[in-house]
């Protein structure tokens, strides 16, 4: 129920709530389309670039080899916390990348029962090589932007991830 303005007009407000309401739809419906279509580009990325790690590197693959490589070394159980995956899905993949000569398991030096996953020598050069051909792609992308607006859209993607 709307509250009564001083002076009898009480419709004001109201309208005035409503219109704030339906641009923050909006503007809301905005983001999720730019969402949606940088989703899609970038798994369209993530396939041009594990095609460049490896020809038979698929997408999905390619995340879990990220992920190891940005943590340097984990556990096969510690891949499936936190990719969300089971360990037999998780394990087949593993088993993949180390026949592509993309990963290895090395003996874990706190317990020698366990065994550690990291990339190996081919799979860092790969790897190297294709961030930095895609790392010189988004420069050239991004050359017509400000140094402002590049500082302005890293924080609104770090909020982003903080979300999730």
């Amino acid at each position: 129920m709307t509250e009564e303005l001083p002076g009898g007009s009480g419709g004001v407000e109201s309208d005035e709530r409503a219109s704030v309401e339906t641009e923050r739809e909006k503007a809301a419906a905005e983001v999720e389309r730019e969402l949606a279509m940088m989703f899609r580009r970038a798994r369209k990325m993530s396939l041009e670039v594990a095609a460049e790690v490896h020809p038979e590197l698929d997408p999905a693959s390619y995340g879990l080899l990220l992920m190891v490589a940005d943590a340097g070394s984990l556990r096969a159980i510690e891949v499936a916390e936190r990719i969300g995956l089971d360990k037999s899905t998780v394990s087949r993949q593993l088993a993949n990348l180390e026949r592509l000569e993309l990963l290895r398991r090395v003996p874990d030096p706190e317990d020698g029962r366990a065994r550690l996953i990291q990339l190996s020598e081919s799979g860092r050069s790969r790897l190297d090589r294709a961030r930095q051909r895609r790392s010189r792609h988004l420069r050239q992308d991004f050359v017509q932007w400000s140094t402002e607006d590049l500082h302005q859209f890293a924080r609104l993607l770090g909020k982003l991830n903080a979300m999730y």
